[in-house]
């Protein structure tokens, strides 16, 4: 399963895609923000400097502060593929944001989005 195009692509490049999906359905992009922040340990500063370095998918994971070890509990199926089966560390985390944002974008709360209890 391992696409290594998609680990060579700019966060950047497909973060407006993030933006738009979430907006076209009501959402912000402090949600968005707030969705990687959880999943990554980055903060706004640190977003803002992937975004304008053009950072790749591989690095922005690699370097990212700490993966919220909360993941486990992303749990379904995304492009075809159960998250919580992947095993590409990598593109398993990459799934797991875009599972984030579909929840996002399908009008999910929050708290269950950021797997809170």
């Amino acid at each position: 399963m391992q696409n290594t195009r998609i680990f060579t692509t700019s966060f950047a490049s497909v973060y407006p895609h993030y933006i738009a999906k979430a907006e076209k359905k009501g959402r912000t992009r402090e949600e968005l923000h707030q969705i990687i922040f959880w999943l990554t340990g980055y903060n706004e500063k640190s977003l803002e400097e992937i975004l304008q370095n053009r950072t790749d998918f591989k690095t922005f994971f690699d370097e990212a502060p700490q993966i919220n070890p909360n993941v486990v509990l992303i749990k379904g199926v995304i492009c075809g593929y159960r998250v919580e089966e992947i095993e590409e560390e990598l593109m398993r985390n990459i799934r797991y944001l875009d599972k984030m944002v579909d929840e996002l974008a399908k009008g999910k709360a929050m708290e269950k989005i950021l797997r809170k209890n």
